[in-house]
C-alpha cells in the first residue's frame, strides 16, 4: 500500500511541489506540472472546483506536509523499501467541496466516479483529514464506508533513531515520550539570527526537575524584557497546592487544589502533594512540615492542676478524719465497729487519693507501672477493710445470741486476717501482670490530628480488666452482705452506710468502663482519675462523715448510756 513518486531527486521534487503551491497561492489555474523525474509520469496538482487561492494558514500546513513526506522518504529506517507521495485537494472550508474531494481521491484525480478507480499512481495508503473538527467528522463518515484508516495506525509502531542517536517512538497515547530542548531564536539588529538553548524537558527526571528553563537567557524581539504572553490556561499552583488536571483539556489546563492535612507542596505546579513524616505535620499554609505538638496531662494545664488540687484536698480531709478517730479512739462510736479496721481503711483511702497524682505528668515506664499497681492494691485493701467491717457487724449480732460459738472469733485478729487474705490475690494478679506484659509509655501519633500523645500502654489489657474485675468482686460481696445486715437491731448499725457506699462505688466504676473506652488521649487519664476520686470520696463520705458528725457535733450521743438506751 503506497503512493509511488519514482526515483526523483529530493531537491527537484521539493522545488516542483513548492512551485505548485505558489501557483495555487497566486490564484493561477495552471493544470500543467513541470516534471523533474527520470522516466516517470508527472504528478499533477488538483486546482479544485473554484479559483485556487491558498490562505497563509493552509500554505504553511502544505509546506509542513511536504517537509514531513520528504523526511520520511529520505530516512530508510522509517518505511524501508517504500516511497510516499501525496495528493492534496483544498476544500476551501466548504463541506460540499470536501465530500467531492474525498470521492475524487477514492476514484482518481480526473474523475470522481464512486466505486471506480482510474489511478495512474501508487495505491492510496491513508488520508489526512482537514484541520477543523466539524469537517473531519463529516469526512470520517465517507472514509469509514471505504475502510480507509488514519495515519496513527501505522505511526504508533514506528521506532527509529534520529541523526543525534535519540530513539524516536510513540506511546499508547500517540505522544513522543522523549525529552527535548527549548531553543530561543531571535533576530539581531545586524540582520543575523541568534539560536540558543535556554531550557530542556526530560520526562524521566524526578518530579520537579523534569522541566528546566533559564528565563534570564531568553532574548525577546523589540524592547520586551519579559514573557509577553502566558502559555497556560490557568495560573500556576503556588506552594501548598497541587495540580488537578481536567479531563478533555490540554495538559497546560488544570486546576489547583489545596494539599490535605498532613501533606505539603514546596514548589510551584506540583502534580501531587508530599506526605509529612510521621512525627511532623503540615503547617496552615501546607508548604512546610512542622513538628507535631507533644501533649499529655500535665500539672501546668488547668485540668491537671484542678485534679491534683482536688486529690490533695481529699487526702488532707482523710488525714484530718484519721486524726479525729485516733483522738477519740476510746469513745464508744469509734470502738463500735473495730477501730483498727477504720484506721486501715482511712490510710488506704489516703493512698487512693495520692495515687491519682501518679496519673498526672509526662508518662514514663516506671510511672506507667506504678499507676495501675498502686491503684489496684490500695483499692483492694480499702474494699477488703469494708468487707471485714461488714462481716464484723454480722458476727457481732450473731455472737450476742445465747450459746453462740462466734464469740471466740470476735476480735481484731480475725478482721485483719480477712483484710490480708482478700488483698493478697490482687497483689498476685499485679505481679503476674508486671512479669508477663507490664505497662509502658509510647508515642501515639494517630489519635489526634497534628499531635503526638504520650500515653501509657496497659501492656496486657486482659490483666488490666482482671484487676478491675477483682475490685468489682470485692465490692459486690461487700454490698450483698451489707444489704442483708442493714436492718439488724444494733445501736449503731454501720451496715446501712456500707450498703450506700458500695452502691456509689459500683455505680462509678460501672459507668467508668464505657466512658474509658470511648475517650482518647489524655482524656482517658482524666476519666480514670475522676473514677478514683469519685469512688474514694464516696467511701469516705458514706462511712466516716456520719461518725464525725456525732463525734464533733453530737457528743452527747457518743457515750455508753446513750447507746444502751437506744
Amino acid at each position: 500500500m503506497r503512493i509511488r513518486l519514482g526515483g526523483q531527486d529530493a531537491s527537484c521534487r521539493r522545488q516542483r511541489h513548492l512551485r505548485h503551491a505558489l501557483r495555487h497561492a497566486g490564484g493561477k489555474q495552471d493544470h500543467k506540472e513541470e516534471s523533474c523525474t527520470r522516466g516517470t509520469p508527472p504528478i499533477t496538482g488538483e486546482p479544485g472546483p473554484a479559483p485556487a487561492r491558498l490562505t497563509a494558514k493552509n500554505y504553511y500546513n502544505f509546506l509542513a506536509l511536504v517537509f514531513a513526506v520528504e523526511e520520511i522518504n529520505e530516512n530508510s529506517e522509517l518505511l524501508p523499501n517504500l516511497t510516499l507521495g501525496f495528493h492534496i485537494i483544498d476544500s476551501y472550508n466548504v463541506l460540499a467541496y470536501m465530500l467531492t474531494a474525498a470521492v475524487k481521491i477514492f476514484s482518481g484525480r480526473r474523475s470522481w466516479t464512486p466505486n471506480y478507480s482510474c489511478r495512474t499512481s501508487g495505491t492510496l495508503a491513508a488520508i489526512i483529514e482537514g484541520l477543523p473538527s466539524e469537517q473531519s467528522s463529516q469526512l470520517s463518515n465517507v472514509l469509514r464506508t471505504y475502510h480507509f484508516p488514519q495515519l496513527h495506525r501505522y505511526l504508533k509502531n514506528v521506532r527509529f533513531k534520529n541523526s543525534l542517536g535519540d530513539e524516536i517512538f510513540f506511546d499508547e497515547n500517540g505522544d513522543l515520550p522523549i525529552g527535548y530542548y527549548i531553543i530561543n531564536m531571535a533576530g539581531l539588529r545586524n540582520g543575523t539570527q541568534m539560536i540558543e538553548v535556554v531550557g530542556s524537558y526530560n520526562p524521566y527526571a524526578p518530579h520537579g526537575r523534569d522541566f528546566t528553563i533559564d528565563e534570564k537567557a531568553i532574548a525577546w524581539d523589540g524592547e520586551l524584557l519579559q514573557l509577553p504572553l502566558r502559555a497556560k490556561c490557568t495560573d500556576s499552583c503556588p506552594p501548598g497546592f497541587s495540580k488537578l488536571h481536567k479531563r478533555g483539556e490540554p495538559v497546560c489546563c488544570y486546576g489547583c487544589i489545596p494539599c490535605p492535612e498532613g501533606e505539603i507542596s514546596i514548589q510551584t505546579d506540583m502534580d501531587a502533594c508530599t506526605k509529612c513524616p510521621e512525627d511532623k505535620w503540615s503547617n496552615q499554609k501546607r508548604d512546610a512540615c512542622i513538628p507535631k505538638v507533644i501533649t499529655f496531662l500535665s500539672y501546668e494545664e488547668p485540668l491537671g492542676s484542678a485534679l491534683s488540687l482536688i486529690s490533695i484536698c481529699f487526702f488532707l480531709i482523710t488525714a484530718v478524719i484519721l486524726g479525729i478517730f485516733i483522738n477519740y479512739k476510746d469513745t464508744p462510736i469509734v470502738k463500735a465497729n473495730n477501730r483498727e479496721l477504720s484506721y486501715i481503711l482511712l490510710v488506704s483511702l489516703m493512698l487512693c487519693f495520692l495515687c491519682s497524682l501518679i496519673f498526672i505528668g509526662r508518662p514514663e515506664d516506671i510511672t506507667c507501672i506504678l499507676r495501675q499497681t498502686v491503684f489496684g492494691i490500695t483499692f483492694s485493701i480499702s474494699l477488703s477493710s469494708i468487707l471485714a467491717k461488714t462481716i464484723t457487724v454480722v458476727m457481732a449480732f450473731q455472737a450476742t445470741k445465747p450459746g453462740s460459738k462466734l464469740r471466740k472469733w470476735m476480735g481484731s485478729r480475725v478482721s485483719n486476717s480477712i483484710v490480708l487474705s482478700c488483698s493478697l490475690p490482687q497483689v498476685f494478679l499485679c505481679l503476674v501482670w508486671m512479669c508477663a506484659a507490664p505497662p509502658f509509655s509510647y508515642l501515639n501519633m494517630q489519635s489526634e490530628t497534628g499531635k503526638i500523645l504520650i500515653e501509657c500502654n496497659e501492656g496486657s489489657i486482659i490483666a488490666f480488666y482482671c484487676v478491675l474485675g477483682y475490685l468489682g468482686l470485692l465490692a459486690g460481696v461487700s454490698f450483698f452482705i451489707a444489704f442483708l445486715a442493714r436492718n439488724l437491731p444494733d445501736s449503731f448499725n454501720e451496715a446501712k452506710y456500707i450498703t450506700f457506699s458500695m452502691l456509689v462505688f459500683c455505680s462509678v466504676w460501672v459507668s467508668f468502663i464505657p466512658t474509658y473506652l470511648s475517650t482518647r488521649g489524655k482524656y482517658m487519664v482524666v476519666v480514670e482519675i475522676f473514677a478514683i476520686l469519685a469512688s474514694s470520696s464516696g467511701l469516705l463520705g458514706c462511712i466516716f462523715i456520719p461518725k464525725c458528725y456525732i463525734i464533733l457535733l453530737r457528743p452527747e450521743r457518743n457515750n455508753r448510756k446513750y447507746l444502751t438506751k437506744n
